[in-house]
């Protein structure tokens, strides 16, 4: 994975806030006030995000079949530019419209913007177009960044020779974040966090979330969701906060960070 870069030359703060296809269509006020607050305690914030619910209708509309295999979706030649179209023409530009709308300053990119995130196949055999990340252009999300202009990035990377691919919405928000060297990855989903037995949790470490899995407290879409945290964290980003579209929910802290 991308490694970090040096962030000795600034005293400000980076976080990266990757929001899932179906938070997309719901974000509310409590999610704008918030990312405002973090604005004003000195957080530079890149923003990620999928569309599968968007991507699943446009497919079943032009009656293109979609699998996943191992969570990443098989994407074919025809499906490619549905996905495409769909992050790019409709999502992105959707999100980047409720962002300005509330007063924070976005501007919508993609893997092919500046060379923003230089892409190389998967495995063409069994993915089809779906790529891996082999180069983030930082030097770009930092002249938007120091401008005061909110990165939101959509899914789709770019080879060499400008074939799009799709690419697993967790990978480019963990890619982005250790590229510029953000302090937080924050994952928007439809929960407030970890809850177990009744209780969200605010603080979670490594050991404990292997323990409520093998206890059967975290079960079902929560457990993808907590081990890609937990790679995350191994990679080197500090602390990786799964939290609902108010921005509250767990922060799962890295072993450097656990007192």
């Amino acid at each position: 994975m991308t490694t970090f870069k040096s962030t000795h030359h600034t005293a400000r703060k980076k976080i990266v806030i990757k929001l899932g296809g179906s938070t997309l269509e719901g974000l509310n006020e409590a999610f704008f006030s918030n990312f405002k607050k973090l604005q004003q305690q000195g957080y530079d914030i890149v923003i990620t995000h999928g569309g599968g619910p968007a991507i699943n209708r446009e497919l079943e509309k032009q009656n293109v079949t979609s699998t996943a295999i191992n969570g990443i979706r098989v994407t074919s030649e025809d499906a490619i530019g549905i996905v495409q179209s769909t992050l790019v023409g409709k999502v992105n530009p959707g999100l980047v419209h409720e962002l300005n709308k509330a007063s924070i300053n976005a501007i919508g990119l993609n893997g092919f913007d500046g060379n923003l995130l230089e892409s190389e196949f998967l495995n063409k055999e069994t993915y089809g177009f779906v790529g891996k990340i082999k180069k983030v252009n930082t030097d770009l999300l930092n002249q938007l960044i120091e401008q005061n202009i909110v990165p939101v990035i959509s899914c789709i990377g770019a080879t060499v020779d400008g074939q799009a691919l799709n690419i697993n919405g967790d990978t480019v928000a963990s890619e982005v974040a250790l590229a510029i060297g953000a302090e937080s990855l924050l994952l928007v989903t439809d929960v407030a966090g970890i809850r177990i037995e009744g209780e969200y949790q605010q603080e979670a470490t490594e050991e404990l979330i292997n323990q409520w899995i093998n206890e059967g407290h975290i079960y079902g879409g929560m457990i993808p969701k907590v081990q890609g945290a937990l790679q995350v964290l191994n990679a080197g980003i500090p602390s990786v906060q799964i939290v609902n579209d108010s921005l509250t929910g767990t922060t799962i802290l890295s072993k450097e960070l656990v007192k």
